[in-house]
């Protein structure tokens, strides 16, 4: 390919609109640009870039012997109505109906299509274990699209599913795609971390995520050194307590003009900030729910949602005119003592251990301090409802955790019976006994997975694309196209690099040699041969975009040492 030719429309300016590395280079680089909220076009050096890892995913498919398949994303209504997801999945789901008022929504995941295919084909536990595949478009409607690629409306997602007799087979499927996994990430020059996840919608056991470490990662995982605990924070267990040898003290009304928030009330009173307790109010349905935790904690609401068995669309904070309905006071000043009769309270564990804390009064201006569980005021006390923190013990041996941020490219799922018995998938076994078929479910964002290298492979100039993913692996520029002797030594080169099957692409544009050298620099391309003005010996300058090596090279050595770089 010649760059005269290439569409890459690339830009000097950041985009004002791109908070991440990623989104930054991604447009500045030519390689996306934006047609809505969430969605992107793909130029052509990203379609390559996509092509080359779903060429690595496909490969590591193949050797766990699963195959691809391709379903459409248009999904009925009947198949999420009978899994009993059609509702669960709230509005993120993209729902239309066809000029026969049929209801349809666009897949944002395809357990449901998978199990409904398998039921009608699938008989005999002969015919088991079975792993299918899919490289497709999927939709979600997020609340927020953000970050450029990492979370879009309209994303390209590789989704596998195991089916197998029993759970044992289960499992074996699932460290078969977990191992498959490790090497995509390998291929892809990834530095990940492998931890618990949690199923949310899809539902089953077991779930594991695969994180790509960035500093400005959209998720935080907790992980120990003494041990090989490791997990999202929001799946982590808070196994921290609290204890205290003070008398419990009479209760005392305290004035606290405009001191609503925690730092505020810190000040105010002197008091560290794990002696308040903050009383956060939500509303589920109809239901108005407060809930307690220590004030120096940030609340978990994935276990909020999961004790209340609700999706995360069914919660949603108080509005201030119902915490002003429930608590008779502006917001910040709320708390357990004198709310509302039937609102609901929920008491993080740690709660009842608390001696003499500090509460909102349910009047503006007002707080209690010399509050006690079971004294002053009562509630449901269920558990762990707090966010772990790096000073908290690790919940499997108790020795120090450590804290990062990344981005999630891919996840398993153990989904056991879920599906196959909603929808009645099931084979008959050696003694001709129907039995439930067991499911795995799999995915890897693609797209997701190109925005992850780049967050870690790139620096002040541009992309830095590791050569497995590299839309090209060699830019050869021709420095002054006016110049004959290298406008045809260039041509020569890049026909005896395109003849021995190396990917490569011709900067031959009449331009700057600065504006080709940064565009070279911007795109990433790893291995660089510029043509010069010692073009007349056969003499070009070979650099390395990764460290920026750089040696004068005779052309009669350039193929193999393009060939020595390409093979490392």
């Amino acid at each position: 390919m010649k760059m005269s030719k290439y569409y890459v429309p690339t830009l000097r300016e950041v985009p004002a609109e791109a908070e991440l590395i990623s989104h930054q280079l991604l447009l500045r680089a030519g390689m996306i640009r934006k047609l809505a909220s969430g969605v992107y076009t793909y130029l052509p050096l990203a379609v390559k870039v996509l092509k080359n890892i779903e060429t690595i995913v496909r490969r590591e498919m193949d050797a766990i012997d699963s195959q691809e398949c391709l379903m459409s994303a248009l999904c009925p209504s009947e198949l999420w109505k009978e899994s009993g997801r059609w509702e669960d999945f709230g509005p993120e789901m993209f729902r239309l109906h066809d000029r026969h008022n049929r209801e349809f929504c666009l897949g944002p995941t395809h357990e449901e299509v998978f199990t409904n295919l398998i039921r009608h084909e699938l008989k005999s536990y002969k015919q088991l274990p079975l792993s299918l595949y899919q490289i497709q478009t999927k939709f979600r409607d997020e609340k927020r699209p953000r970050f450029g690629l990492m979370r879009g409306r309209e994303f390209t997602m590789k989704d596998a599913y195991t089916f197998d007799r029993d759970e044992e087979g289960m499992r074996t499927s699932y460290f078969d795609m977990w191992k498959a996994y490790e090497n995509v990430f390998d291929s892809c020059n990834l530095d990940y971390k492998v931890v618990e996840g949690d199923s949310g919608a899809m539902g089953g056991s077991d779930s594991h995520e695969f994180i790509a470490l960035s500093e400005v990662g959209e998720t935080e995982i907790v992980f120990c050194t003494s041990c090989d605990y490791a997990a999202t924070d929001e799946k982590a267990d808070c196994n921290y307590t609290v204890t205290s040898t003070n008398e419990k003290q009479t209760l005392e009304k305290v004035h606290t003009p405009d001191t609503k928030t925690i730092d505020e009330l810190e000040t105010f009173f002197n008091i560290s900030k794990d002696n308040f307790i903050k009383t956060l109010l939500y509303t589920a349905g109809e239901e108005t729910i407060a809930v307690l935790i220590p004030g120096d904690r940030e609340l978990n609401e994935l276990k909020l949602l999961k004790h209340l068995e609700v999706q995360e669309h069914g919660l949603e904070i108080a509005a201030a005119e119902v915490v002003q309905e429930v608590t008779g006071a502006a917001v910040g000043f709320a708390g357990p003592k004198g709310l509302k009769e039937g609102t609901r309270i929920l008491v993080d564990k740690r709660v009842p251990e608390m001696v003499n804390a500090i509460i909102g009064a349910n009047e503006t201006d007002y707080h209690f301090k010399n509050v006690n569980f079971g004294v002053d005021f009562e509630g449901e006390v269920v558990g762990d409802l707090a966010m772990i923190k790096v000073t908290d013990p690790c919940p499997k041996c108790g020795k120090t955790i450590e804290m990062e941020r990344g981005n999630e490219v891919g996840n398993i799922f153990q989904l056991g019976t879920k599906y196959s018995k909603a929808l009645k998938a099931t084979f008959l076994d050696e003694n001709g006994k129907e039995q439930l078929i067991v499911m795995g479910s799999h995915g890897i964002g693609v797209t997701r997975t190109l925005a992850a290298i780049i967050e870690q492979h790139h620096d002040e100039n541009g992309i830095i694309w590791p050569m497995s993913v590299a839309p090209f692996h060699v830019i050869v520029t021709v420095v002054n196209s006016k110049k004959e002797d290298q406008q045809a030594l260039g041509e020569e080169i890049y026909q005896t690099l395109k003849s021995n099957g190396i990917s490569v692409i011709l900067d031959d544009r009449k331009e700057r040699a600065g504006v080709k050298f940064k565009d070279a620099e911007l795109i990433g391309i790893p291995l660089r041969v510029n043509v010069g003005r010692d073009a007349a010996e056969s003499m070009v300058e070979f650099k390395l975009r990764k460290g920026g090596d750089t040696q004068n090279v005779h052309t009669d050595a350039l193929l193999e040492l393009i060939k020595t770089e390409i093979s490392k």
